[in-house]
């Protein structure tokens, strides 16, 4: 197994495809950085952020790179299908006849990049919400321990979607279709249900992982809906590991197995 994983890491680390992502996390989240920082305090519209000196204005900085999440689970979806996409899977199945360990291999080497790609995106979200705290010479509102977890909790996140995401891509074999499923998912599906019930929006694989990156009810990058009531730090880890290690295995006893076109 763990020649399988250097082998699948090996392939990530000679593509483009790491640079690309490790980019647009860091763009992304460094947009909605500014643009919570810039409207903080300031009141007016739709959406009101806290002042930058009080607790709830910094975490809602802190905690708004929710797009650094989802591009963890696109990464991961791209990196299963791709082998489909560019007719790749055969060579690698005939390296590694058991098409179940090339998975696991997959989705491990996918949930390790997104930690990586998680840890960029809360190093670009802190150290910009911290630097305007420092340039309007605010004392930080928040604890380090509390900026550490929320941290932790956006490199946990990012590498267990990472990893949702490689299950869906062997699942859906199509990167385009496997994408677009990620995507509306994340900010389709999920608001509709959370809409429905709060109790089942804390369950939800993209939600959850937004709380565990610090977001509370109403908080968030996208808004996660009012009145949720987030589930503790671990029993967070454990869902969405559970959620890889299930769509692993529906994807394992269903298209894993099917013929390579």
């Amino acid at each position: 197994m763990s020649r399988a994983i250097r082998t699948e890491l090996l392939k990530i680390g000679t593509t483009r495809l790491v640079l690309g992502m490790l980019g647009l996390t860091a763009a992304l989240n460094g947009l909605v950085a500014v643009a919570t920082c810039t409207k903080a305090g300031n009141g007016g519209g739709g959406f009101t952020v806290p002042p930058l000196y009080t607790v709830g204005g910094l975490r809602m900085v802190l905690t708004s790179g929710g797009f650094g999440l989802i591009i963890a689970a696109v990464f991961g979806a791209t990196v299963t299908s791709g082998e489909f996409r560019h007719r790749t899977a055969t060579d690698t199945f005939l390296d590694e006849p058991s098409r179940v360990r090339v998975l696991i291999a997959k989705a491990i080497s996918a949930a390790l990049t997104g930690l990586v790609l998680g840890l960029v995106g809360t190093a670009v979200t802190t150290g910009i919400g911290l630097g305007f705290v420092a340039t309007k010479t605010y004392s930080v509102a928040l604890p380090a321990s509390t900026i550490i977890r929320f941290s932790a909790g956006v490199i946990i996140g990012c590498g267990l979607l990472a990893a949702i995401g490689a299950a869906v891509g062997a699942l859906i074999r199509s990167q385009i279709g496997s994408v677009i499923a990620v995507f509306i998912w994340g900010f389709g599906v999920e608001k509709i249900l959370g809409g429905i019930s709060r109790a089942l929006a804390a369950y939800l694989p993209y939600t959850a992982a937004t709380t565990l990156a610090g977001a509370r009810s109403g908080e968030g990058m996208p808004q996660l809906p009012v009145g949720l009531s987030a589930l503790p730090f671990i029993a967070v880890v454990a869902l969405l590991a559970g959620a890889a290690v299930l769509m692993a295995a529906v994807s394992a006893a269903t298209t894993v197995q099917a013929d390579v076109a």
